[in-house]
């Protein structure tokens, strides 16, 4: 057998994760049943603290993350709704008002008051209004400014540019397209040759890249399938070689991993289960059969009861920063009467559809790996067992927890059985619309705000 310091190092940090993995479950399941429903147990009030604590102030070693104020602001709310909890009307207020001198007087959102606007910083800004809800926070949000902002970051290779002279990429189109969508401004001229773009980075392994050439990437592909479901050209893309290489991202942890041959990541849990969510309604939508859900014993799915039952009793991620030609619309003050792009039909009604479809993944194991390997019992959520905890990976642990508790639900009007929600049924957080990661609710209310003003 080959030694251990023969290895590279990736298969050695592989070896280590694995068995502090290990170590972890196998204390658990020699636990007594009261002892196992308590660790399996979703530590809501400790979570509640540590994000409303982070809303109102963080210490000085967030400095580098000064020109990513407005994520911070979206990973603390939405983790917030996630638990179905509000903050209190000033901080609401104060919130609000810090988002709004974040925004460009000539459109989009920069990382901080003053700082050039930005498509990752625009998404994480109108997420975090959408979250917030109410006329306040949805009418502080000047769309006609933000589509010339949208307009100007167009690339004639069909892709957006995070910011003025900024870079090309996957995460760059799915900012632009998602916001467009939700803020109800999407048209004919910021969807031309998107499609081409996304499409020229889905690599041969089936997963997509950041940019044509490099190697597939979860939040890449993530954000590459929702833009090709938003603009209604999902059918261009090679799904069957994209399930084949999600649904192998999912390793022996229970896990999710961002690339091929690359440990599991907690955020993963969101970047590639919320891939698999959109499959799962594409599937269900197009009368698709159901994908076989394979859990590593046998050619047999087993139910979501069996293992729940056995389960209760018994390198990143995506840059947290997520950053064309033609001329602009004659009637850009006119684009939501003149839009071809039926975005009602895919993101609203989608979402109402019957998903009588297997969740193509383990998700109870899935559950596992975030509530015993992930959740620190203090509050918050972290990447792996030996790293600390923080708001991007408590926000995304969370939203990839919601997608597993709701991956059986038939339709979003039917509750999550019990056996689908592993540990105590508590645990079930609010569900999502996965096209934009935000609680479902929020987006019923934006959708029909924006669709009324």
């Amino acid at each position: 057998m080959e030694s251990f310091s023969s290895l590279t190092v990736t298969q050695r940090d592989q070896i280590l994760v694995e068995q502090q993995v290990f170590n972890i479950y196998e204390t658990f399941y020699d636990m007594p049943p009261r002892s196992k429903s308590l660790k399996l147990e979703l530590q809501r009030e400790n979570h509640l603290g540590y994000l409303t604590e982070g809303l109102k102030q963080l210490g000085p070693a967030f400095c580098v993350l000064d020109a990513n104020r407005p994520w911070i602001c979206y990973w603390i709310l939405h983790s917030i709704a996630l638990m179905d909890e509000f903050i209190d009307p000033e901080l609401e207020d104060n919130t609000i008002d810090f988002l709004s001198r974040c925004q460009d007087p000539n459109g989009g959102y920069g990382g901080g008051p003053g700082q050039m606007p930005h498509l990752a910083t625009t998404y994480a800004a109108v997420n975090s209004l959408v979250t917030l809800g109410g006329d306040k926070a949805l009418s502080s949000i000047n769309r006609e400014k933000l589509y010339t902002f949208l307009w100007q970051m167009k690339d004639p290779s069909g892709g957006f540019r995070m910011h003025d002279g900024g870079e090309i990429d996957v995460r760059a189109c799915y900012t632009a397209i998602s916001v467009a969508s939700l803020l109800n401004i999407l048209d004919d001229d910021l969807v031309q040759n998107v499609g081409n773009y996304i499409l020229s980075c889905q690599t041969y392994e089936g997963g997509i890249a950041g940019e044509p050439g490099s190697e597939a990437h979860g939040g890449y592909t993530f954000c590459g399938l929702a833009t090709m479901i938003l603009i209604n050209e999902v059918d261009r893309l090679d799904l069957s070689s994209l399930i084949d290489w999600v649904v192998f991202r999912q390793g022996v942890e229970g896990g999710f991993q961002g690339r091929t041959n690359k440990l599991v990541d907690g955020c993963y849990s969101f970047w590639q289960g919320g891939v698999l969510a959109l499959l799962k309604r594409l599937h269900s939508t197009k009368g698709e059969k159901s994908i076989p859900l394979d859990d590593g014993e046998d050619s047999g799915a087993e139910s979501p009861q069996s293992t729940a039952s056995s389960d209760a009793t018994g390198e990143e991620g995506l840059n947290e920063d997520l950053s064309q030609g033609g001329s602009h619309s004659e009637h850009g003050d006119q684009h939501d009467a003149s839009c071809r792009v039926n975005v009602d039909n895919i993101d609203h009604n989608s979402s109402k559809m019957h998903a009588k479809v297997e969740p193509p993944f383990n998700s109870l194991a899935l559950q596992q790996y975030i509530l015993l390997c992930s959740q620190e019992p203090n509050g918050g959520l972290r990447d792996k067992p030996g790293k600390s905890r923080d708001h991007y990976h408590t926000c995304y642990c969370l939203s990839g927890l919601s997608v597993c508790q709701h991956s059986w639900s038939e339709d979003e009007d039917s509750p999550p059985s019990p056996s689908a929600v592993l540990g105590p049924y508590s645990n079930l957080l609010e569900p999502i619309h996965p096209l934009y990661n935000v609680v479902l609710d929020r987006y019923h209310e934006a959708h029909e705000f924006f669709t009324r003003s």
